[in-house]
């Protein structure tokens, strides 16, 4: 069952932007100001997501294909910075800096805003809302076509930071509705946590953070965007796994033991212990590979150079490894450019390969939001930056390798 933050049931307590956690304790002007202050920025962190486990396991009649996965979101992520639009204006807007991304109207940015308008218009609660239309910026980190669901975390973080200027709420099946029309992926951002996902992506299971401090991890893109739709498409065809040696578990097994485990109680350093088994434990990591010439071999000389265990996120090609601290995955990180550099890891696409140490996200307060009264949803969001500058503090580095600021007319949002 999908529980997102910050969007409730009907009935309960009036959801997103009914606080000071979103700033909107006075009303709006057509200009997009607060009566008596400066106008409002509601701010969203997007993190990365990391899939630790993805078995496909069938065909449904839809023609998408049947998940297990178990996911997490990550401390590394984009910045949405959304308020109504300026006195005039007649449509949303969004305006993106940082990695290169289309500004187009098909962006999920902008698509999540449109989507979320016309299911409030349709909600049904009896609560008159006027929807203006609104203006984003968007501070992009996290790489696109790359396996981390960068976009999909876009589009549920647009729809929530919509309904909260809106001053809107949407039942937590409606917006489970315009998250899965958004992508497969959307509905897990709203869970804002460790998940179990599974059929295309619209059925999320919330499963307790692991116990102790999170693992951090160090992400590896090789700049080789790959299409999530192509990636199937190959899979289709026959790009799948060998069947495991002896009694090694597959993709499922693995991905089902994982999920057992941390309903459990699965601590930090058990979960480290499970690497070698994550690592493989994705189905669509020989479907990349036939899609991104080199994959392989770089894949297999990161492994070779860090002495760890190497696995791929989503549809890739996106390749992580797990460490027991920040220190240690930035140390990796620091290695991993040199390797890039003396020539022990090979060239994988065209250009420098994103480089990334970061770590697993805590879901705040151990719980999704939305299961927590009035006054616990305002305390936990109280510490709520209110702005984005370089950063999201110490819990990440800096990400290297490609473009740190652009405006790129051209670019890809898939996930």
């Amino acid at each position: 069952m999908t529980r997102p933050p910050r969007i409730v049931d009907a009935g309960g307590d009036r959801g997103p932007g009914r606080g000071p956690e979103s700033g909107r304790g006075q009303g709006h002007d057509s200009g997009g100001s607060v009566a008596g202050g400066g106008r409002l920025h509601v701010v969203r962190l997007a993190p990365a997501k990391l899939n630790l486990t993805l078995a496909v396991v069938g065909r449904r009649d839809d023609g998408y294909h049947a998940l297990h996965s178990i996911m997490v979101p990550l401390t590394l992520g984009d910045a949405l910075t959304v308020s109504i639009a300026p006195r005039g204006a007649t449509d949303d807007s969004l305006r993106i800096s940082g990695l290169p991304l289309s500004a187009a109207r098909d962006n999920l940015v902008l698509r999540a805003i449109g989507a979320t308008r016309a299911a409030v218009g349709e909600s049904g609660l009896g609560v008159a809302v006027e929807a203006p239309p609104l203006a984003a910026r968007l501070i992009k980190r996290i790489p696109v076509a790359a396996g981390l669901g960068g976009g999909s975390s876009d589009a549920a973080a647009a729809v929530d930071a919509a309904l909260a200027v809106w001053n809107a709420t949407l039942t937590a099946p409606q917006a489970t509705a315009v998250a899965a029309s958004l992508g497969s992926d959307v509905p897990f951002f709203l869970a804002r946590g460790a998940a179990l996902v599974t059929g295309r992506g619209e059925f999320v299971e919330p499963l307790p953070q692991l116990q102790g401090e999170p693992p951090a991890v160090l992400l590896v893109t090789p700049r080789q965007a790959i299409s999530t739709a192509a990636v199937f498409t190959a899979f289709a065809g026959g790009s799948r796994l060998p069947p495991r040696a002896g009694s090694a578990p597959g993709a499922l097994a693995v991905s089902e033991n994982l999920a057992a485990a941390m309903r459990s109680g699965l601590t930090a350093s058990g979960l480290l212990e499970l690497a070698e088994d994550l690592a493989g434990a994705n189905d669509l990591l020989p479907a990349a590979q036939s899609l991104a010439p080199g994959l392989l071999d770089f894949m297999g000389a990161l492994g070779r150079l860090l002495g760890r265990p190497v696995g791929q996120s989503g549809s890739g090609p996106t390749l992580w490894v797990l460490y027991r601290s920040l220190a240690e995955a930035r140390k990796a990180a620091r290695l991993v450019r040199l390797g890039m550099l003396d020539g022990r890891l090979p060239a994988s696409g065209k250009g420098e390969a994103f480089v990334a140490a970061t770590s697993m996200a805590v879901r705040p307060g151990g719980s999704p939001i939305a299961n927590q009264g009035p006054a616990a949803r305002r305390a936990s969001h109280a510490g709520r930056p209110r702005t984005v500058h370089n950063g999201f503090g110490e819990a990440v580095d800096r990400p290297r390798g490609w473009a740190a600021e652009s405006h790129a007319p051209n670019g890809d949002d898939s996930r």
